[in-house]
């Protein structure tokens, strides 16, 4: 017996799908019909559930990669993967201007304890002047933050992306068992 709620997600998926660029469409852009060559393939374009958990783990990844890099590591990753590109690109955006400053904390708090980091009482201030003084104390204060995230942004990402393979994984079988019986 189907839901309402299966229901309008299946309906919703299938809009989201009519409206989805074609490969053609975006090759057929004066801008991207150079690289036309190297992605038409059909591996990057076409989704099954090993693809789109791949797909969806490369994106939950370079998604904590700094600010405009994220898409294009998660293309790179996709294109040597040999995963689903516009799926990866499109899983990036859960980092986002309110949600990049919480995942970047926890990615800080993780690195911290995975070195063994002092408190953040024992942080220095940020710099209050101008002068050489003040570039000493705001690279120290880089420094100190640089290392736990350093260490933190590849281990948050690398749960993130565990966790969403599984998630696509499990979840594609779950609603592919789900849409076979219910028919």
């Amino acid at each position: 017996m189907k839901t309402k709620f299966m229901i309008w997600i299946r309906q919703w998926f299938n809009r989201l799908r009519q409206r989805w660029p074609t490969q053609e469409t975006l090759f057929a852009s004066r801008w991207l019909k150079p690289f036309a060559p190297w992605f038409n393939h059909e591996c990057f374009w076409k989704l099954n559930q090993a693809r789109a958990a791949s797909a969806v783990a490369v994106g939950l990844f370079c998604g904590l990669m700094p600010g405009p890099t994220q898409m294009l590591s998660a293309l790179l990753v996709a294109y040597v993967l040999r995963t689903n590109l516009p799926l990866a690109i499109l899983t990036t955006l859960y980092t986002n201007p309110l949600t990049y400053l919480p995942l970047y904390y926890l990615a800080y708090k993780i690195g911290s304890v995975i070195l063994s980091f002092p408190s953040a009482a024992a942080l220095p201030t940020l710099p209050q002047g101008q002068g050489m003084h003040s570039l000493v104390i705001g690279w120290d204060w880089i420094v100190h933050f640089g290392k736990p995230l350093l260490v933190g942004v590849p281990v948050l990402g690398s749960v993130l992306a565990v966790i969403g393979y599984g998630m696509v994984w499990f979840g594609w079988r779950w609603f592919s068992g789900w849409h076979r019986h219910g028919q």
